[in-house]
């Protein structure tokens, strides 16, 4: 007996079938893996399991009875709890209170117990490998410390189904193995679990069953094992792997190297900042993919921030274009010709009650100004070449941003970048959280605009996918380089050692 169900279930928003005829089940003590492209409807199929959205046609079964949850609270009630993508916590509260939100421990007198639940969140997050204060605010710890204490806080409740969606994207590989621990604790319970990734190990190393959408269909259901993954990609992109291979699906299409004699692009030297980045010196080329590689903490996005002025920099100095550009901020940055693309596209990047119009046209509106007027011709141009040139899927150029899929929201953000015409190209996790289709367009795109001789700055957490897509790559650890790796030194292999040897270098006693 199915312990969530949905039968034949449709939902539709204006100009586009999210979802036609969907039929999904989940069993007791199941690890069902959710897959397909980014737009193929998973977001939303969660949405309607948990109440935020209602179907416009089938039925939904919870413990073999008729559900319907008019509110994502009375789902958490049911038993059914998320963990979405992005944390959805309240950052300037202590990370106690977030784990107890709605459901503080009280006195006698009613009063929230602090010291109980200061002690009682400590005690459970050790269980997820996270000690800290737990008093201090939940936004000033790392995305993956914020990940485990957004799981934590789902799994504390007397919950029957968890839903967790894309829970790795944020997480180092010990983090992960946590994870991993839970949900075979979750699994031996009996708990349900409902798992969105788009990391294929993930899926074959802990899923039981797959279900696969594309544009809003089930095309696909049953034991994972049983799936070859040539099969399961080509099932959810809707064509063969040989189509998928020359778009890229194996790694950035083309060698980018940036011409060795020519001078560099963006040039960073002595590169320092509040404690948090020690003397950053790196060059870039015309053409060039530099990586910048290590583990979550190792100063990569603030080196990011820096150099694009969104980070204060204490010492040091950044040159484009063989000019250097003096006091930093975002604003001096974009006109120097520095685009960033920000880790946290919904909190940093996309602004998500606009539309896709207006979100591209932000970046272009000041250059376009004429006598402060813009005209809507020259917008439409520019907004319709990047919607083509990017494919992003949506039902109009007017469509609500915040509506779009994580994929498509990240595509905008990138088409928005590529408008100001920029001459170096920062990313921080471009495929964070994306599909497989997406992510290979993503690649190709990085691709060409190196070989249309842009200067690109890559980070990703992803080791195969930052040694595939950089020509060199420079190694941080708590903020300083601690290697570079260049030509067929730029492996996976090669990658991990030097990360390896400088925490080992770190950890040896030095003599007074």
């Amino acid at each position: 007996m199915p312990l969530l169900e949905v039968t034949d279930v449709n939902k539709v928003f204006p100009g586009v079938r999210a979802l036609d005829g969907v039929t999904f089940a989940l069993q007791p003590g199941e690890v069902h893996a959710l897959v397909g492209e980014n737009g193929a409807g998973k977001s939303t199929l969660i949405k309607l399991l948990t109440g935020v959205y209602q179907p416009d046609g089938g039925e939904l079964r919870y413990r073999d009875e008729p559900a319907r949850f008019a509110t994502p609270m009375d789902a958490q009630r049911a038993g059914i709890s998320t963990i979405y993508q992005e944390v959805n916590l309240v950052p300037l509260m202590s990370v106690a209170h977030n784990l107890f939100l709605g459901r503080e421990p009280r006195s006698a007198f009613g009063l929230v117990d602090e010291k109980r639940m200061v002690r009682e969140a400590s005690e459970i997050l050790v269980r997820y490998g996270v000690t800290t204060d737990v008093r201090r605010p939940l936004g000033t710890m790392a995305l993956g410390a914020q990940q485990m204490v957004a799981l934590a806080r789902a799994v504390m409740v007397d919950a029957k189904v968890v839903i967790m969606d894309e829970p790795t994207s944020s997480l180092e590989p010990r983090e992960v193995e946590t994870l991993f621990g839970v949900i075979r604790d979750l699994h031996a319970r009996g708990i349900g679990i409902v798992y969105v990734s788009h990391r294929l190990d993930e899926l074959y190393q802990i899923c039981d069953a797959v279900t696969i959408l594309r544009d809003g269909k089930v095309v696909h259901t049953g034991r994972l094992a049983e799936l070859e993954r040539i099969r399961l990609v080509s099932l959810m992109l809707g064509r063969d792997m040989s189509a998928v291979r020359r778009e890229g699906f194996t790694g950035f299409a083309g060698d980018h190297t940036g011409a060795a004699d020519a001078p560099p692009v963006l040039k960073v030297t002595g590169l320092s900042s509040r404690h948090r980045l020690h003397d950053i010196s790196f060059a870039v080329r015309p053409g060039e993919v530099v990586g910048l590689g290590g583990l979550l903490g190792a100063g990569r996005s603030e080196t990011i921030k820096a150099i694009g002025g969104a980070y204060p920099v204490d010492a040091g100095e950044i040159e484009v274009g063989g000019k250097t550009l003096k006091n930093p901020t975002p604003v001096r940055a974009v006109q120097a010709g520095i685009a960033v693309q920000p880790e946290d596209r919904k909190a940093e990047g996309i602004v998500a009650g606009l539309s896709i119009r207006e979100n591209i046209a932000l970046a272009v509106l000041p250059r376009m100004a004429r006598l402060g007027l813009v005209s809507d011709r020259k917008i439409d141009k520019i907004v319709d070449t990047y919607m083509t040139r990017l494919r992003i899927k949506a039902s109009g150029p007017d469509q609500r941003v915040g509506d779009l899929s994580g994929g498509n929201q990240q595509k905008v953000l990138l088409a928005r970048l590529l408008a100001t015409q920029p001459r170096v190209l920062l990313l921080d996790e471009p495929t964070r959280g994306i599909d497989v289709g997406a992510k290979a367009e993503v690649q190709a795109l990085i691709d060409e605009l190196a070989a249309d001789g842009l200067g690109v700055v890559l980070v990703s957490s992803d080791a195969e996918e930052l040694v595939e897509g950089a020509d060199r790559v420079v190694v941080l650890r708590d903020g300083a380089v601690v290697g570079e790796l260049t030509g067929t030194n730029v492996t996976t292999e090669a990658l991990l050692e030097t990360i390896a040897a400088a925490a080992v270098s770190s950890e040896e006693p030095h003599d007074n």
